[in-house]
């Protein structure tokens, strides 16, 4: 999450500790895969799934805005900061575990997802039961314990920085209920899909782990300008995920292309284009996607400049905040690197 413009020792100090969270949080599930093994390794199962999506990769946004949110904010120490952002990845990869069986989705990072690897692992043993619930099972369970390992990380840090925790929890929680209700409705509602698009993905991808990171640094006077910093890249985050999941391609994205279509999500971009275009809804209900997809075009320029009003908001907001000018120029990068990314 770097620019050449930025100051090496602001660009080093987030290589450095990315690094310290990427090797701490091996270490961890090595030793919970270890000791959840005995007696029997497969007790060890849910432990190992959440590895290997660790393994897998990832865009670690959610680590590097708490990390830089601590050190825009003049914090100098490792140990609090690195458990923090750990905590925040451990919860992101029990997310997606989650999603994917409500989305009902093959493929996470270009591998199979937890669900589908297990139930088609209980399908080749012939095992007794249904191989999808079983699948299921498995899935639900890893990304529970993956949550029950970012609360320990979280525990013993101050109450300040739990109440934050708990509160990018709770609105986790409320915005993908609020998704899979608006899809089941499947209502042409602009402002509803923006709304999602902030609580489901901005707060607790960008804003809540800015605020975590500069509460750890003593400096809580920063919420407010990471609030609207934050909200405002995060609603350009998943607006970005909506384009890259309709106009995108799977090999690109890690994941199944269309798969909004599938699940009737109502993103902004397919609520726009329901409100102009009464054949958008029929298109989708058939599934005739490739065909869908020309009649979006336009409305891809809505979301794009509506992607570009966000950035800018996010860069001024940041830019009156009372932190280093290195560290403004490196969020304010930070923000067109979010925004514009192909995956």
């Amino acid at each position: 999450m770097t620019r050449a413009h930025v100051s090496p020792p602001v660009a080093a100090t987030i290589r450095d500790l990315t690094k310290l969270v990427e090797d701490g949080m091996s270490a961890f599930l090595a030793r919970e895969q270890a000791r959840r093994a005995v007696p029997d390794p497969r007790g060890a199962m849910p432990v190992m799934e959440i590895a290997s999506l660790a393994r897998a990769g990832g865009k670690r946004l959610r680590p590097v805005f708490c990390l830089s949110g601590y050190l825009a904010a003049g914090g100098s120490s490792t140990e609090e900061p690195v458990r923090a952002a750990m905590a925040l990845e451990l919860l992101h990869i029990g997310a997606l575990i989650h999603d994917d069986v409500m989305d009902d989705s093959d493929l996470r990072r270009g591998v199979p997802t937890t669900h589908v690897k297990h139930a088609q692992a209980h399908e080749t043993q012939c095992w007794q039961g249904e191989s999808r619930r079983y699948g299921d099972a498995i899935a639900i369970m890893a990304g529970l314990l993956a949550w029950t390992y970012a609360d320990k990380l979280m525990a013993d840090l101050s109450p300040a920085v739990t109440r934050e925790w708990f509160e990018l929890r709770a609105e986790l929680v409320a915005g993908q209920t609020l998704d899979v209700v608006a899809a089941a409705e499947f209502a042409a509602d602009p402002l509803l899909a923006r709304h999602i698009a902030v609580v489901k993905s901005g707060r607790y991808t960008i804003h809540r782990p800015l605020v975590i990171g500069a509460t750890l640094a003593g400096r809580p006077e920063l919420a407010p300008a990471f609030e609207v910093y934050g909200e405002a890249l995060g609603e350009a985050f998943q607006l970005r995920d909506d384009l890259i999941d309709a106009f995108g391609s799977a090999s690109a994205s890690g994941k199944p292309a269309g798969l909004d279509f599938e699940q009737h999500k109502m993103t902004l971009l397919l609520a726009l284009a329901m409100r102009e275009d009464v054949a958008v809804r029929e298109l989708v209900e058939r599934g005739a996607f490739d065909e869908l997809r020309g009649h979006l075009i336009g409305v891809r320029d809505t979301v794009e400049d509506h992607i570009a009003d966000l950035v800018r908001k996010a860069r001024t907001a940041i830019g009156d905040a009372p932190i280093s000018p290195e560290w403004i120029g490196e969020l304010s990068a930070m923000a067109g690197k979010v925004a514009y990314r192909d995956r």
